[in-house]
């Protein structure tokens, strides 16, 4: 298509961007190149304090998403949001567990014990009522998963229709990072297929090691977060399992009376086994399940724009860019008086990289056979919520989109050599992200740290989970600076600055040559899917793709 009219820059950024270089000039046909100076602007204006912090809902994020906009409109995008607009508004319901309401008793045999709440077990607010109240039987579901292709089946001749699942913390450590992340995702999902009424989850000696029972009681004051589909409710799915608790794993052990096995036994197997995964059976006794819950309702955008194809067949195909635009807000920190969350590099650096890439896709001149989409993604912080939402209610349809690639948190601290793609295992994006980056002079490397599994906590994991494949772009932990550590100046920023006020300009020595070589290797990406005669595949062997792809 034809080379798209901008409009001109304000003054106010023009003067930011004179004094600022360009990255190197790319290895191959386009001649367009990123700006460090655009970078720079961007980021300056989204990670000021005068945006609070860009928490979800607020005043500051509204602003940061109209500077969005007002960015697309410029390069000339086209609105990709609802009703013509750039915008998709997101409805969201915050719900807040009513102090003194929370109520645990177990009866057995006649007897009824009642468990102390914040000391003995916690439950979270309810997304649906504003009294959830419960009484069922239990059954013991071992983790509570349901996983052929591991050997896992926890539900295998139980009946746990109209009751309560016991399941435990965590999963078996013989799991593959990436997949077991996903199947404890999920566990409430198949609780609720089975007909579950409630969920209790049990504390275990080996969580206790990693997250203390206390630490998870200091959240219960915080307010959580979901949401509305256009029907109304939560997600879009009518309330089942209408009560849940985590219970502390001494107090856990009143349920197995007579049990088969006792807790204290399955606990022993599994902390000399890692890999164990107990068998499940019916439990005594019942439980009932009360809490109070209050609701308030807010939105909050995605932002999305559009560089259309020029394909005539493959022009309804899309290759979605995002990153979120949202962050923490404003939260004490004990070591500081500075009470607002910049998020400079979450997620100011993805937001500013994703615009320059916009930028450098309108100036190239190339016409790109497939449409490009540019979503700015709210909620993130809150659990993906924004993107979940897109995900559900997409704006243009779900099987049109071929591939996502997803800026959370590059961290442009240090002059990598090398980039992570979470996620290129298992498509073919992963030889797309290499000969992008090799145009650089950079290698991509694999994940340095499988078990955190990256894969499933940013915003692409919503379209993975819809069949679409997708990479998460992140800066390498090595430099080309002699004697730097780009691993350990990765390590210390989140040690140190993640998600704290610390995390701003005035605090972080930012390479934007760094950042220009970065958002060069993601214009290559999209270029490349783009143009392709292939729209990208899963890879034969990965779960990922059996499970989701059509």
């Amino acid at each position: 298509m034809k080379k798209l009219t901008r409009l001109l820059l304000p003054a106010a950024i023009v003067a930011g961007l004179t004094a600022c270089g360009t990255a190197e000039s790319p290895l191959s046909e386009s001649t367009v190149s990123a700006e460090q100076g655009n970078i720079r602007a961007h980021m300056e204006f989204l990670a000021s304090d005068d945006l609070r912090g860009r928490q979800t809902g607020s005043p500051g994020h509204e602003i940061a998403a109209k500077y969005i906009v007002s960015e697309f409109k410029q390069l000339g995008l086209q609105p990709g949001g609802e009703d013509g607009t750039y915008f998709q508004r997101v409805p969201f319901r915050t719900s807040t567990l009513v102090p003194n309401s929370a109520v645990m008793q177990y009866t057995h045999d006649g007897e009824t014990v009642e468990f102390e709440f914040g000391k003995e077990f916690i439950t979270s607010p309810s997304h649906y009522s504003q009294l959830s109240e419960v009484t069922a039987p239990l059954v013991f579901v071992g983790y509570g998963m349901e996983a052929p292709q591991f050997g896992l089946d926890d539900y295998q001749g139980l009946d746990v229709e109209g009751k309560i699942v016991v399941m435990l913390t965590g999963r078996p450590a013989n799991l593959p990072s990436e997949e077991g992340a996903h199947l404890a995702n999920i566990k409430n999902d198949i609780a609720r297929e089975k007909g579950a009424v409630g969920v209790i989850t049990l504390h275990t000696p080996v969580r206790e090691e990693v997250r203390k029972f206390e630490t998870s009681v200091y959240y219960t004051k915080t307010p959580r977060m979901t949401w509305v589909g256009p029907n109304g409710l939560p997600k879009g799915e009518a309330e089942q399992l209408m009560g849940s608790a985590y219970l502390d794993d001494e107090p856990a052990s009143r349920l197995f009376a007579n049990a088969p096995a006792s807790l204290e036994s399955i606990f022993e197997q599994i902390q000399q086994d890692a890999d164990f995964s107990p068998t499940g059976f019916p439990l005594e006794g019942a439980v009932k399940l009360v809490k109070e819950s209050e609701h308030e309702q807010t939105t909050s955008p995605n932002v999305a724009a559009i560089l259309p194809g020029s394909d005539e067949k493959l022009k309804d195909e899309y290759v979605v860019y995002t990153a979120h635009s949202d962050h923490i807000g404003e939260v004490k920190d004990m070591s500081s008086d500075d009470i607002i969350n910049n998020g400079a590099m979450d997620n100011a650096s993805g937001v500013s990289i994703m615009l320059e890439t916009a930028r450098m896709f309108v100036d190239s001149g190339i016409d790109n056979k497939r449409s490009i989409m540019f979503l700015s993604i709210t909620a993130e912080e809150k659990g993906l919520l924004g993107a979940d939402y897109f995900a559900n209610n997409p704006t243009v349809p779900l099987n049109s989109i071929v591939a996502n690639v997803n800026l959370d948190m590059p961290v442009l601290l240090y002059d990598f050599a090398d980039v992570i793609a979470f996620g290129a295992s298992h498509s073919t994006l992963g030889d797309t992200v290499t000969k992008a980056a090799q145009k650089y002079d950079t290698e991509q490397s694999p994940d340095p740290m499988p078990e955190q599994a990256i894969f499933t906590r940013s915003d692409h994991y919503t379209l993975v989970k819809k069949g679409i494949p997708a990479v998460f772009l992140m800066t390498g932990f090595t430099s080309r600076t002699e004697g730097e550590d780009g691993g350990e100046v990765w390590g210390e920023f989140f040690a140190e600055h993640y998600h704290r006020p610390s995390d701003d300009l005035k605090q972080h020595d930012i390479n934007y040559e760094a950042g220009a070589r970065f958002t060069n290797i993601n214009f290559e990406i999209g270029k490349e899917i783009a143009n392709a005669d292939q729209r990208p595949q899963w890879l034969e062997d990965s779960y990922f793709g059996q499970q989701f792809q059509e």
